[in-house]
C-alpha cells in the first residue's frame, strides 16, 4: 500500500507507512482517536469560558471590560483553530504545530478564572476609598448579567472608570450621584473593586 509521508495526526512521529511506528495507528484510526481528542478537549475549553464568566465577577478587576475583551479574542481565535485542525486533518495535513497551539490554549479560562477568584478571596490588602461621580450605567445581558456603573476617574490620563457593580448598587445609585470606590491591590497584583459606597 503506498505511503503517506509526514507526522502521524495522532502522536506526531514521523511516518512513511499507512501504520505509524510510533503509535502503532492507521491513518483512519489515527484520524478517528485525534477527532475524539479534539472534541473533548473543546468541550473543556467551552465549560472552561463558561465558568471564567461568573469567576471574573465575583472579585471583579477594575480592568474587568478590558480582561473580557482579551477573553473574547482568545475564545474566537481557539474556535478558528479548533476548526482549522479538524478541516486539516480531513484532508491527511500536518496538525503537529497547530495542536500543539492549541492544546496550550484549552487550559487558558480556568487559569484566568482561578487566578482572579484567588486574586480577591486572598487578597488582604487594604482598600484605597477614591472620590468619583456617576456619569452613566451599563446593564450587559448574559449569564450572569453584569452591570456597569461608569463614574470619574481618579487615575491620571483616564477620564472614567467602569466599576462593575451588583443589581443593588446599579438601582442605588444615580447619574450625578456623589460615590466612593473601594479598590484593593489583589494578591496577584490585579486591583478589583471591593466596593462602591456613598460618601
Amino acid at each position: 500500500m503506498t505511503a503517506r509521508p509526514g507526522r502521524c495526526i495522532e502522536c506526531g512521529a514521523e511516518r512513511s507507512s499507512t501504520q505509524c511506528l510510533g503509535c502503532g495507528l492507521t491513518f483512519a484510526a489515527a484520524e478517528i482517536l485525534f477527532r475524539r481528542r479534539l472534541v473533548n478537549r473543546t468541550a473543556g475549553f467551552l465549560v472552561g469560558a463558561v465558568v471564567f464568566v461568573p469567576a471574573s465577577q465575583v472579585y471583579p478587576p477594575l480592568e474587568i471590560d478590558r480582561i473580557w475583551i482579551f477573553a473574547g479574542i482568545l475564545f474566537f481565535v481557539a474556535l478558528a483553530l479548533a476548526f482549522s485542525l479538524d478541516y486539516r486533518a480531513r484532508r491527511h495535513q500536518d496538525v503537529e504545530i497547530l495542536k500543539r497551539v492549541y492544546s496550550g490554549l484549552v487550559p487558558v479560562f480556568w487559569v484566568l478564572a482561578a487566578l482572579l477568584y484567588a486574586n480577591g478571596r486572598f487578597d488582604r490588602s487594604e482598600p484605597q476609598a477614591h472620590s468619583a461621580a456617576v456619569v452613566g450605567s451599563l446593564s450587559m445581558p448574559g449569564l450572569p448579567r453584569s452591570y456597569r456603573l461608569v463614574v470619574t476617574s481618579w487615575r491620571e490620563g483616564r477620564f472614567f472608570e467602569r466599576v462593575s457593580v451588583d443589581r443593588m448598587d446599579f438601582d442605588r445609585f444615580r447619574l450625578g450621584e456623589g460615590v466612593v470606590v473601594l479598590v484593593q491591590e489583589g494578591l496577584a497584583g490585579v486591583p478589583w473593586v471591593s466596593g462602591v459606597n456613598r460618601p
